[in-house]
């Protein structure tokens, strides 16, 4: 498959089957995260930019106060693929992290993104 090569849709509901917070509207791979305010927003906001620029792979963001919510297609093909897909896993992975509950580490204490 090329990279710039669209998904079939067995392929785009493998990864939503896998990343149920996902959705396919539209056209584009869609999701909307929550946060405990406007500074964890643009905090998120950055991650995303820089998971982004990292992979040369840009999304399209809106943000408000305490969301973001992310839309992923590669523009060039005006549809989904694997770029979209890896991008949206780089995503939930990095900003969805918590320490364990071994960890040294104590966490957010309030609602973390979500």
């Amino acid at each position: 498959m090329t990279e710039d090569q669209a998904l079939t849709e067995e392929q785009i509901q493998e990864f939503l089957n896998t990343y149920s917070a996902w959705e396919l509207r539209d056209g584009w791979l869609r999701r909307k995260f929550g946060t405990p305010g406007w500074s964890h927003t643009l905090m998120l906001v950055n991650t995303i930019g820089y998971l982004a620029e990292a992979g040369n792979h840009h999304p399209d963001l809106n943000v408000g106060y305490a969301a973001v919510t992310v839309k992923l297609q590669t523009h060039k093909v005006r549809a989904i693929t694997g770029k979209d897909t890896s991008l949206a896993q780089k995503i939930e992975e990095t900003v969805l992290w918590q320490p364990a509950e071994d960890s040294a580490l104590d966490g957010f204490p309030k609602k973390w993104v979500h």
